[in-house]
């Protein structure tokens, strides 16, 4: 079984830097994908209200027979809820459908600059942290501008800014400055979708060479870039493949490799324009 290295937070707190999501992962396979993360030896879980898995994935963790200390779990509060008392009550909601007394990180989801309520939505954060209900704060696919905005105000500096990151798309100047605030920079697809970062033949080459898969390869290159990641699957064996990556090393050339693959190229959808579920 693999041992996940921790990743210490701006507030002292440490997160396994590789844990398990359930983006699209539907709700009635959630507990049973999540269930074989924690067999496999994953012991940080990533999920959102916006998923509506967040039950199966306190079914699974009820299941598992670990102490709730032992894993730490990550949601997210929903556009639509943005707003000091919409994410007040939201964030019970969440916790009552993880069936726990707490969460170890909880982020807001997105930016929706046009809104304007993510101050305000920070606000109440900070408050659930202040009431040790939430471990650390952070949030989720907010670019640079988002982030300056929100410290001009923040008691809290956010401990973590989760982010479309993968070799295609790069984030070097995001990256450059999460490191300059102590925010530490987690990535989702970090696979990238659609298969093509995959098959690319500068990956396909290094896990060649490596004796590896493709997904091996990249989810290496996050580690030792320093990022939090977070793959999914809900196939046994690459579950099992994904957290294997702690045993070998990308060299300083197969590093330049594949910064070289940097293109700017979204999967996603853009932060700056993003606005699914603001219900106005």
């Amino acid at each position: 079984m693999s041992t996940v290295p921790g990743i210490t937070l701006n507030n002292g707190v440490e997160i396994p830097q590789l844990g398990f999501g359930v983006w699209q992962v539907p709700p009635a396979e959630t507990e049973v994908a999540v269930r074989t993360a924690l067999e496999a030896g994953y012991r940080s879980i990533d999920t959102a209200a916006a998923y509506e898995n967040e039950t199966g994935v306190g079914a699974a963790l009820a299941a598992s027979g670990l102490a709730r200390e032992d894993v730490f779990v990550t949601t997210k509060l929903w556009n639509r809820n943005q707003g000091y008392d919409a994410t007040l009550r939201a964030f019970d909601d969440s916790l009552a459908k993880l069936g726990v007394e707490y969460v170890d990180l909880y982020l807001i989801h997105w930016p929706m600059p046009a809104a304007d309520r993510y101050v305000d939505t920070w606000q109440a954060f900070e408050k659930l942290y202040a009431d040790q209900r939430i471990r650390a704060i952070g949030v989720s696919n907010f670019q640079i501008p988002h982030l300056e905005r929100l410290f001009d105000g923040a008691g809290v500096i956010p401990a973590v800014n989760q982010v479309e990151l993968h070799p295609y798309l790069q984030q070097q100047e995001l990256r450059a400055f999460h490191a300059e605030f102590g925010v530490r920079t987690e990535a989702w697809s970090p696979l990238a979708k659609g298969g093509a970062l995959l098959t690319d033949p500068v990956v396909a080459g290094l896990a060649e060479k490596h004796g590896r898969s493709a997904a091996q390869v990249v989810l290496r290159w996050h580690v030792q870039l320093g990022n939090i990641v977070i793959p999914k699957s809900v196939t046994p064996a690459r579950i099992a493949e994904n957290i294997a990556v702690f045993d070998f090393a990308l060299d300083d050339a197969d590093l330049a490799a594949l910064e070289g693959l940097d293109r700017g190229r979204r999967t996603g959808p853009d932060p700056d324009t993003f606005n699914l579920g603001y219900d106005g």
